[in-house]
Formats: C-alpha cells, sequence, structure tokens
C-alpha cells in the first residue's frame, strides 16, 4: 500500500508540475525558461535570474508562482512520508509465494527489495514522461483546459531572451487590430523608443533587418529586440 501511495504521489506531483510549467508557458514565456521556472518554484529553489523578475513582475505569473510553492511544498513532504513508510521493516516477504511456496527470504531484506522497486518505478516513470505520445496528448488537454476554463489568460508575445533593466528579445504576432498593420516601419520612429525589428516571418518567408519601406500585415510574426513594457504595447497586450 506505502509502494502504491509512494508512486502515486510521484504522478501527482509530476501532473501539478506540468500544469505550471504550461501556465508559464501561456503568459508568454518560452518552452524552457517555463519548465525551468516552474522547476524552480515547485522545488522552493527561488534561484536569483534576471529570467526570475519576469515572474515577480507579472501578476499572472506570480499567481501560478505561489500556487507551485504551496503544492511543491506539501508535495514534497508527502513524498518524504511515503518513503519513509515504505522502507519499513515490516514482514511483507513472509506472506510472497510463488506456486504456493513461502519464498525464504528474511524480512531484514524487506527495505532493501523495497527501494528496488521504487528504483525500477521512478526509471520506469521516468521513462514514460519523457518520451511518450501519452504525455504530449496530456499536456495539450492540460493547455486547451486551462484556455477553455479562463485559468490562465494567454498572452500575445513570448520572451526568447531576457537582459537586465528590462531589455531583451520578444517575438510577437500582428493581429487583427494591431495599430502597426499596414504602417511601414520607417514611420513608426520605433529605434528612437530603443525597439529594433530583427526578424520578420510573413507566410513561411523570413526577412532578416527590414528596411525603412518595409509595410507590416497581418499575421506578421515579428522578432524583436528592447524593452519589455515597449514590447506589450507593440504586441497590444495589456499585462503588467
Amino acid at each position: 500500500m506505502n509502494l502504491f501511495l509512494f508512486f502515486l504521489t510521484i504522478i501527482v506531483l509530476f501532473i501539478v508540475f506540468r500544469i505550471g510549467a504550461i501556465a508559464f508557458e501561456l503568459t508568454g514565456m518560452a518552452k524552457e525558461q517555463a519548465t525551468f521556472q516552474a522547476i524552480s518554484c515547485f522545488t522552493n529553489t527561488g534561484f536569483t535570474t534576471s529570467e526570475a523578475e519576469l515572474v515577480t513582475s507579472h501578476p499572472q505569473r506570480r499567481r501560478i508562482a505561489s500556487y507551485l510553492m504551496i503544492f511543491g511544498s506539501a508535495g514534497i513532504v508527502t513524498l518524504i512520508a511515503t518513503f519513509a513508510n515504505t522502507i519499513r521493516p515490516v514482514e511483507v516477504l513472509d506472506h510472497l509465494k510463488i506456486f504456493n511456496i513461502d519464498l525464504p527470504i528474511s524480512k531484514h531484506y524487506a527495505p532493501y527489495i523495497n527501494i528496488g522497486i521504487i528504483l525500477i518505478g521512478i526509471y520506469l516513470i521516468y521513462k514514460i514522461v519523457t518520451k511518450s505520445r501519452i504525455i504530449d496528448r496530456l499536456n495539450k488537454r492540460i493547455k486547451s483546459g486551462m484556455v477553455e476554463k479562463k485559468i490562465v489568460k494567454p498572452e500575445k508575445f513570448t520572451e526568447l531572451l531576457v537582459a537586465p533593466e528590462g531589455y531583451g528579445v520578444f517575438q510577437f504576432e500582428l493581429r487583427a487590430g494591431n495599430l502597426l498593420i499596414k504602417k511601414d516601419l520607417k514611420h513608426l520612429h520605433l529605434k528612437e523608443d530603443g525597439v529594433q525589428v530583427l526578424i520578420i516571418e510573413r507566410a513561411g518567408d523570413v526577412i532578416a533587418t527590414p528596411k525603412g519601406d518595409f509595410i507590416f500585415e497581418k499575421n506578421d510574426r515579428l522578432t524583436c529586440f528592447g524593452k519589455l513594457v515597449k514590447m506589450r504595447e507593440l504586441a497590444g497586450d495589456s499585462s503588467s
């Protein structure tokens, strides 16, 4: 029973962790950043990196981080408790039989056998969660569920690289109603606002360092360097 509870706890903790990582992704964080920050919050490690500022300065992410910290603390305590109960020297081997023959194994070895079972179980769980179509489907269901139920509000841009003092490389798509659509680059004076357009993706084509007469169209995907606050304005995002 204790072994079952131990493995069940691991599975539940993994699901909670994945929910947190996907929630961070929906707020505009790159996948690698979202996973790292979810691990940091879930384990209460608290890495003091510039990426951590993206969590503390963002209302949605602060809320997600708070839940991860609470569930992470409770989950780790539960995991330790179930593990401790699992390796207690209980008389489980006295009742194990093969072809109705009692196994001549002392109860002294029960904890070591349980530890072996735990290691094998953890290895199998690791293989399943890292290389499995089931996990891919689970991730999609979690993401669509959070969006449909409005648990997390998806944001319009992705933070690819974060630099000190609020600068970074960001990517966003021009959706209907964006003020950049049908305007050329030179009349927007983006450089005066500290924004440099690096790449524009349009219908599968990549336009590097676009010239001043370039006219933005709907569904263009922009990769820019500049201030986080200004990037949000350009993307038409109201979060802060």
